[in-house]
């Protein structure tokens, strides 16, 4: 299995790995203006894009992400923040820096992942009943995209996506499948960026928490005026954040 993967630019190697439903062709400016003097992989998650008939785990996922973007960067937004984080965690070696935006380390107790896991499900058979463009739709209306635009919101990129892709990542990569690590942070040690949107409250707590387990190595910035999509909804104030982080350690 090999994911689908666009290249662009030249310098060192920053990985950029999308959220659920989206596709490598949902970045805002920051692929442009990282690509200026990085080489920016862009890359279609596993059910996602082009990779749509790659179906993988979070664990396989991760690999698979590696075995495409080699040693580099790596940032993943939400889902694919999760499979970053896999990554960094199973092959350490192949990360040179670590960014997460809007990720979690996992849900600790098993009964509400076991929910999560039952949502997951009812979400993908969703996808199956609504069609595509209806769910798509449905799923941009949520309070957790509020504030995030529609020129950015891509809703025509993502229609490249394909109900059993999108089904086959919820039940293999769905946060309810996702093996809480929290207690595997500690073993991070590349220079990890956490983000989170300042006004995206359950997952800016999320963020202060894993940079807390992550130590010293790791740096923490809440973007104000943002919610989940923190790298669509403010692009300017994450390159603020994003481009000295890369520059002091050197990626």
């Amino acid at each position: 299995m090999v994911l689908y993967a666009d290249r662009e630019g030249a310098g060192a190697p920053i990985v950029l790995l999308h959220g659920f439903t989206q596709t490598r062709r949902c970045w805002g400016s920051e692929a442009t203006e990282l690509a200026s003097d990085h080489e920016v992989i862009r890359v279609d998650a596993p059910g996602h894009g082009r990779s749509a008939d790659v179906v993988a785990d979070l664990r396989t996922g991760g690999l698979l992400l590696g075995d495409q973007g080699g040693k580099a960067t790596y940032l993943g937004y939400s889902m694919g923040a999760r499979f970053c984080l896999d990554l960094a965690l199973s092959a350490p070696e192949l990360v040179r820096g670590l960014v997460l935006i809007g990720g979690t380390a996992g849900i600790e107790d098993p009964v509400e992942r076991a929910e999560r896991r039952a949502q997951d499900a009812r979400t993908a058979q969703r996808i199956e009943d609504e069609g595509l463009p209806a769910f798509l739709g449905a799923w941009l209306a949520q309070p957790l995209f509020a504030r995030l635009p529609a020129e950015r919101s891509f809703q025509e990129e993502r229609l490249e996506n394909s109900v059993a892709g999108l089904q086959s990542s919820l039940t293999k990569a769905g946060t309810g499948t996702q093996e809480p690590v929290w207690h595997e942070l500690h073993r991070l040690e590349m220079p990890v960026l956490v983000l989170a949107g300042a006004e995206d409250t359950k997952f800016a707590a999320l963020a202060e928490r894993m940079a807390a387990a992550i130590g010293a190595n790791a740096t923490l910035a809440l973007i104000p005026g943002a919610g989940h999509a923190a790298h669509l909804e403010q692009p300017d104030a994450v390159l603020t954040v994003l481009r000295p982080w890369l520059a002091a350690h050197g990626l």
